[in-house]
C-alpha cells in the first residue's frame, strides 16, 4: 500500500459524534481538512523489554512526513474494530506481531499540525502492547525506528519533536504505561 493518496482509490475514515459513535464515512484527506471533522483513529504504543518503540514517519506521508511519533497510528475501516484496526497496521507499517495488546482509553482532540497545514480531529482508541518478534519497516510508511527509555524519549522530544498527536495519546497512555513500565511515570509534555 502506498502513502500517495493520487495513485491510490480514495481511502475512507468513519467519522463519529463527540461520543464515539459512527455517523458515517468520509474520504481520509478531506477529514484532515483544517479544522478537521471528527473520525475515529487508533494508537499504538508497544514496548520492547521496558522500552518504547517510536517510529519516524516515511518522507512520502502528506501528513507529518519525517517526525518522530508512536509505534502505530491510523484508522480502522469502517466497523472494523479499533483492536483488529491497530494489529494490521503495525503489521503493514513494522512488520510486527504484539502480545498483550490493551486498549487504555479513548481521547478526543482537535489539533493543527503546523508543518502541513492538516488537521486531526479525533475519537482516538489507545492501545498499550508488547512486540513480539522481529521487525519489517514499510519504508512507504516508515523512515526508522528507535527503542526508547524514558529518558531516550525526552531526548527525541527536545532534539526532534514528535507529531502533533502524540502528546494527546500519550497522556491516556500513560496511567498504564507507568504501572507496567514504573521508568516511564515521569514522563510528561514537559520532560
Amino acid at each position: 500500500m502506498t502513502s500517495d493518496v493520487s495513485q491510490s482509490p480514495p481511502i475512507l475514515v468513519e467519522t463519529v459524534d463527540p461520543d464515539g459513535t459512527a455517523t458515517g464515512e468520509m474520504e481520509k484527506l478531506a477529514a484532515h481538512a483544517a479544522p478537521g471533522t471528527l473520525h475515529r483513529a487508533f494508537s499504538l504504543f508497544a514496548f520492547d523489554g521496558g522500552r518504547l518503540l517510536l517510529q519516524r514517519r516515511a518522507a512520502v506521508k502528506y501528513h507529518s512526513p519525517l517526525v518522530w511519533t508512536n509505534t502505530a497510528c491510523g484508522h480502522p475501516f469502517a466497523g472494523e474494530a479499533p483492536a483488529d484496526a491497530v494489529r494490521r497496521r503495525a503489521s503493514d507499517e513494522l512488520g510486527l506481531a504484539l502480545a498483550d495488546l490493551e486498549e487504555v482509553g479513548t481521547v478526543r482532540y482537535q489539533v493543527l499540525d503546523e508543518r502541513t497545514g492538516l488537521a486531526e480531529h479525533e475519537f482516538n482508541h489507545v492501545f498499550v502492547a508488547r512486540t513480539d518478534g522481529p521487525l519489517a519497516l514499510n519504508p512507504d510508511e516508515v523512515d526508522s525506528v528507535r527503542l526508547v527509555d524514558a529518558d531516550g524519549l525526552a531526548a527525541v522530544r527536545a532534539e526532534h519533536g514528535l507529531t502533533a498527536w502524540f502528546d494527546h495519546v500519550w497522556d491516556t497512555a500513560l496511567p498504564a504505561v507507568s504501572s507496567r513500565f514504573p521508568s516511564f511515570a515521569s514522563v510528561s509534555r514537559d520532560h
